[in-house]
């Protein structure tokens, strides 16, 4: 189950891959992470996708991640008499809190919330943008708007509102039953919704206890504008184009993606690019090219995942999406372009000793005839700087802990290999050569670069690098210990 590539693959879960034959197929074909979306499916359907994903990973002998997706406060309007009503441009239209059928003149916005927040001027989006009005006037219980954009509003459609910051917290009640379920049932991250500030993140950190690690998904402008403080809280990052495109020009998605992956990257932490990446295969069995670019830019660009969303949850071609983008994957990273694009974008700031150790790993395994960087972490980080190098050998992160190999699962070139406890640098060059030739990656004859922290099981303390050979025999009669 080596990959060929270095580039992850996220699969959401849904109708059309519930089953085993289905989930192990999606793994087969490249899917390294599984996403539970929980908007959608009770607490008893997720917790038996989790039980077939689980098995897959005991089956196929290598880890597999799963990310729970938290729904997030979603703002909606209430119901209409005739169920719908058309809005021209320039017609008058009020929202308020009367819990009363709406017309073509008003209808209820259940959420005092976004009257407290509104000013004159700012927008309100209707079904994912495609009505846009403007407030005229306003107050703690209604607001006054002008129909910029017209459309058909009806029951229960989606509002957004751009241009404020909704006080509002990014943990709904649903979310925080979802999230202790989520944790209990043992996921390795948390895809936390609605983020405007670094303290929404806290909130979910202190709930969740260490249990998960928190992804925080860009889909606010509050949160590309407070994107710095986000990241530093944060485990890692998800780049969602959906509301993101809503909220902003669609002409200022693609800078603030470029902007937010290399960001991600300096802070080696992994960054998932997603939404409609190949959204004509929910029906179709190709993708369109304009989709496929998408993908590779995204590879090019240096994004350690990449998502998939209806096209594996509710399509006709799950399986065919992944292998799709498997396809793109291994032609972008094959192509000396990409390689050049890696190099220029690493980043040249070394402050820690961990950062001086993979680096001087990455030039090692360049300028010599070295299979892999074999890299010892506990809790991770060590492999997650070594991801940030970008090298162009493979790199093999090995942690006796099983929660760090499922986590590492989403980033970028990782190859997780569980093994048991280590105390001594001799044993964990030991295990290393055999990882490295048990999964492909040298023969005997060759030679790998093994990174460790000592003493042992103590995170952050990477200060050791050995240049070992991978002939078992050679490594007990040369290691000095």
């Amino acid at each position: 189950m080596r990959r060929q590539r270095n580039v992850k693959i996220v699969a959401t879960l849904g109708p059309s891959s519930n089953d085993y034959d289905t989930i192990r197929a999606l793994s087969e074909a490249g899917a390294d992470v599984f996403r539970l979306n929980m908007s959608h499916g009770d607490h008893e359907e997720i917790r038996a996708r989790h039980a077939i994903i689980r098995k897959v990973e005991i089956d196929l002998g290598r880890p597999i991640a799963i990310l729970a997706d938290l729904q997030g406060p979603k703002l909606r309007v209430g119901k209409f008499a005739n169920e719908a009503h058309d809005l021209e441009d320039g017609d008058k239209f009020r929202f308020d809190l009367k819990d009363a059928p709406g017309d073509g003149q008003r209808v209820q916005l259940p959420h005092p919330e976004i009257f407290a927040a509104l000013e004159p001027g700012a927008e309100l989006l209707v079904n994912d943008g495609k009505i846009r009005l403007v407030v005229e006037d306003c107050g703690s219980d209604f607001a006054d708007c002008v129909v910029k954009v017209g459309g058909t509003i009806s029951n229960r459609k989606g509002v957004n509102v751009p241009d404020v910051v909704l006080p509002l917290a990014a943990l709904s009640p649903k979310d925080r039953r979802d999230l202790e379920f989520a944790c209990e049932l043992g996921v390795d991250w948390l895809a936390l919704s609605f983020v405007q500030r670094p303290e929404d993140v806290l909130d979910a950190r202190e709930l969740t206890k260490g249990r998960a690690a928190i992804l925080s998904k860009i889909e606010k402008p509050a949160a590309v504008k407070a994107f710095a403080d986000i990241l530093a809280v944060s485990d890692g990052i998800m780049v969602a184009r959906g509301d993101l495109g809503v909220e902003l020009p669609v002409q200022n998605v693609p800078p603030i993606q470029k902007r937010l992956v290399r960001a991600c990257r300096a802070a080696a932490k992994p960054v998932i690019v997603a939404t409609q990446m190949l959204e004509s295969m929910i029906e179709s069995p190709m993708p369109t090219r304009a989709e496929v670019s998408d993908v590779a830019t995204a590879i090019y660009e240096g994004a350690d995942a990449i998502m998939l969303s209806a096209e594996s949850a509710a399509g006709q071609y799950p399986v065919d999406a992944v292998t799709t983008m498997d396809n793109v994957a291994r032609e972008v990273e094959s192509d000396p372009t990409y390689r050049e694009v890696m190099n220029a974008s690493r980043s040249g700031a070394k402050q820690t000793v961990a950062d001086a150790i993979v680096s001087a790993a990455r030039e090692i395994a360049e300028t010599t005839d070295i299979k892999a960087i074999c890299c010892f972490s506990e809790s991770g980080t060590t492999a997650l700087l070594t991801g940030r190098e970008r090298p162009q050998v493979p790199i093999i992160a090995m942690t006796s802990q099983k929660g760090t190999a499922r986590r590492l699962c989403l980033s970028w070139g990782m190859h997780c290999v569980m093994t048991g406890d280590v105390d001594r640098f001799k044993m964990a060059v030991v295990n290393a050569a055999r990882a490295a030739r048990t999964h492909g990656f040298a023969t005997e004859d060759d030679q790998i670069v093994v990174t460790a922290g000592i003493p042992f099981n103590q995170p952050g303390s990477t200060n050791i690098l050995r240049v070992a050979p991978c002939e078992e025999r050679l490594i007990f009669n040369t290691d000095p210990e």
